[in-house]
């Protein structure tokens, strides 16, 4: 999971990562509303949240992508484990990030 503050910044990024294999598909989810503490107080943004698919070997580079083009300080990076799901469809991600850019 990745938030960005614009659309244009997320598709730049999902686009980015579709080119380079670090991920399988993106999906853009815009209208997210956060609050969060930053710099000793709560702020809140408008953002778009990206639901990217890739595997475990892939989450390193995907993470270095992410900070050479994302405007944040500190960008949101999470990799959350798949426990399960479509074999298909996973050894689709699978072979999809596994092929050279």
């Amino acid at each position: 999971m990745i938030t960005c503050p614009t659309r244009r910044v997320a598709q730049r990024l999902a686009e980015a990562a579709i080119r380079q294999r670090t991920a399988a598909c993106v999906n853009l989810l815009p209208g997210v509303h956060s609050i969060f503490w930053w710099e000793g107080k709560i702020d809140r943004a408008r953002e778009v949240l990206l639901l990217l698919k890739t595997t475990p070997a892939r989450v390193a580079r995907l993470t270095r992508l992410v900070r050479s083009l994302h405007p944040y300080e500190v960008p949101e990076v999470i990799a959350l484990p798949v426990t399960g799901g479509f074999a298909p469809y996973l050894r689709w991600v699978k072979n999809t990030v596994s092929r050279s850019p």
